[in-house]
């Protein structure tokens, strides 16, 4: 019994310095040899500062800049909290959105939804669109349209309030990721983005189409995946070749 317990400790030992010790030290040597950039993170420097990796996606909202697609990572973009929403394509809250009482006890938005991003959207990039009700209805005090009214209004079994934009909108303009961290959009929806971003950079729309069209990367080995543009990248650009005014 001593000679076999003996034989499995010697196996368990060599095995642990071999995929223990070994094999994960030629690997990152390996790594860091030939994939420097990616073994480190694909990490993104400007000046000297890191600002972000091309492999994680970030939150931007100004409008000089270019906006990822929705997140549901945490607050939004939260690398130590990657998930998507979870929610089926006929569920009630993905599409119309919910609100939740926040400490105050005031209604607060807890789940946007895919309607209501498809009206900020619309709005945001001044695209056109058909209301099925005047949206003057869903106004604040201060005349800012209430996320709360309009997530109501889209659920509201009597009447709901529905938004039709006139033109084709891109899945992932509304739709998140199942990581909530993708760091690309499609180029279309880059495009709709454009005129938004031109208007905000005092520069013309084809001056930052022609921007998108550099930094838009085709599918991986020609078939995998589709057309992407990687969003940090592009609005680095932006800041380098239009600063802002």
């Amino acid at each position: 019994m001593v000679k076999e317990l003996k034989k499995g400790f010697l196996m368990m030992a060599v095995l642990t310095v071999l995929t223990g010790l070994l094999y994960p030290a030629l690997v990152t040597v390996v790594a860091q040899v030939l994939f420097p950039a990616q073994a480190n993170g694909s990490l993104v420097t400007v000046n000297g500062q890191v600002v972000g990796s091309r492999l994680i996606g970030q939150g931007f909202t100004r409008p000089e800049y270019f906006h990822p697609r929705p997140s549901s990572a945490g607050a939004g973009y939260d690398p130590t909290a990657s998930a998507g929403s979870n929610l089926g394509p006929t569920s009630a809250k993905l599409l119309n959105g919910t609100v939740k009482l926040d400490d105050k006890k005031n209604e607060a938005v807890d789940f946007d939804g895919v309607k209501l991003r498809l009206l900020h959207y619309c709005l945001e990039n001044a695209l056109p669109y058909e209301s099925s009700i005047p949206l003057d209805r869903f106004r604040n005090a201060s005349g800012e349209l209430d996320d709360v009214k309009l997530i109501k209004a889209f659920g509201d079994e009597r009447e709901p309030l529905t938004v039709t934009a006139k033109v084709p909108i891109p899945a992932d303009a509304v739709m998140g990721s199942a990581s909530g961290l993708d760091p690309d959009i499609s180029p279309r929806n880059a495009e709709l983005q454009a005129a938004r971003v031109a208007q905000a950079r005092g520069t013309s729309p084809e001056q930052v189409q022609a921007l998108i069209l550099e930094h838009q990367s085709g599918r991986g080995l020609g078939f995998l995946g589709e057309p992407h543009v990687n969003v940090l990248e592009l609005n680095l650009s932006l800041d380098q070749r239009f600063p802002r005014k």
